[in-house]
């Protein structure tokens, strides 16, 4: 062959090498994110959050739930998450989500008392919750019965709970002399609780809870047993005293409602499909399975001491938190609302679901 062929030959298999590698790229891109459809405009959502990075809350509900949302609108819907109060701190998430600071935001009802009225109902003291599954269920089926106008003002993805919570501390509590005057990180309806008991209830975001008991500040936090692990807590307290009868946090998913009324019927479907799925699959266990795990982690290889209350200490501590539902219904008819209705609600179905879930 002369030169002048090879010259051919060359620049021949040059544009197949540039074709081929085409072709791979478009073969690769196809493996990731789907692309919208011809002509379909992006929508590019924000979500806010408090929980770290590497949190279940993040790794195990938003990250794939996001990815979920994404392929079943066919790449029109794009979330990206800011973990860790990157974006919004803890108590502002739901405010920032109705003013378009996020798109979309995931907190506590708590973190602003006096914001969500019905909302503490699910959060009482004195409802038994067998475990997250119960309560989430609760939750979530008692918020569309319910439909309470608090929230009408963004579009709720899903509600999901921590369920029971226990008692976490730098000193032993055995009994209630024991949390007299006791300073316990608290938040929502829990800090009226801990009063109730005679302990100093602070108020704080999760967040903050971890330097606030290794300075001392406070000696002890009401939370779900997962925090033990998954915030470390475990390195901080070293006293574990179950009181499942006190604490359950109630979690919102919300978004924008002037983003959410913008999709397509097409879009709010496939994403309300999405939300359902994620809801019964992960959301609703999402803390059965860390609270398990960690209460194994911090008492095998943390050295936590696992105190259980007597019957009778029981029965005293009961006694005292009691009251909060009466006043709860009190106060929700002050307001104008329907108090009795709303309890009525959360306890008829805390029955119903704790025959589900054992």
């Amino acid at each position: 062959m002369n030169k002048h062929g090879s010259k051919v030959v060359w620049s021949l298999n040059k544009k197949l090498l540039g074709l081929l590698l085409l072709v791979m790229l478009v073969f690769l891109a196809g493996c990731g994110s789907p692309a919208p459809e011809d002509g379909a405009k992006v929508m590019e959502l924000k979500l806010a959050h408090f929980f770290p990075s590497t949190h279940p809350v993040e790794t195990e509900l938003i990250q794939p739930w996001a990815r979920a949302v994404e392929e079943a609108t066919n790449g029109q819907v794009k979330i990206t998450s800011y973990p860790g109060e990157t974006l919004l701190k803890a108590d502002q998430v739901y405010d920032g989500v109705v003013s378009g600071v996020a798109d979309i935001g995931m907190s506590c009802f708590s973190y602003t008392r006096g914001r969500f009225p019905v909302m503490e109902a699910f959060e009482l003291p004195g409802v038994v919750y067998n475990n997250s599954k119960v309560a989430s269920n609760v939750a979530w089926e008692g918020i569309k019965q319910i439909n309470p106008v608090e929230i009408q003002d963004t579009k709720m993805m899903m509600a999901l709970t921590t369920g029971p919570g226990d008692l976490f501390t730098t000193v032993p509590v055995r009994s209630l002399e024991d949390i007299q005057g006791l300073a316990i990180r608290a938040t929502g309806l829990s800090a009226e609780t801990l009063k109730k008991l005679g302990a100093n209830p602070v108020a704080m975001p999760q967040s903050d809870a971890y330097e606030s008991l290794s300075k001392g500040v406070v000696k002890g936090n009401l939370s779900p047993v997962e925090v033990l692990q998954g915030w470390k807590h475990a390195e901080v307290t070293k006293y574990l005293t179950r009181t499942p009868f006190l604490y359950n946090t109630l979690f919102f998913v919300t978004m924008n409602l002037d983003k959410w009324n913008s999709l397509s019927p097409e879009n709010q479907e496939a994403i309300e499909a999405v939300n359902e799925k994620y809801f019964k699959e992960v959301a609703m266990g999402l803390w059965d399975r860390q609270n398990e795990a960690a209460l194994q982690w911090a008492v095998e290889e943390q050295g936590v001491h696992e105190i259980k209350l007597t019957g009778e200490e029981t029965e005293r501590w009961m006694k005292l938190v009691q009251p909060i539902q009466d006043e709860y219904v009190a106060n929700l008819e002050a307001k104008g609302l329907d108090g009795r209705q709303v309890m009525d609600t959360v306890l008829n179905l805390a029955d119903k679901y704790n025959q589900e879930y054992q």
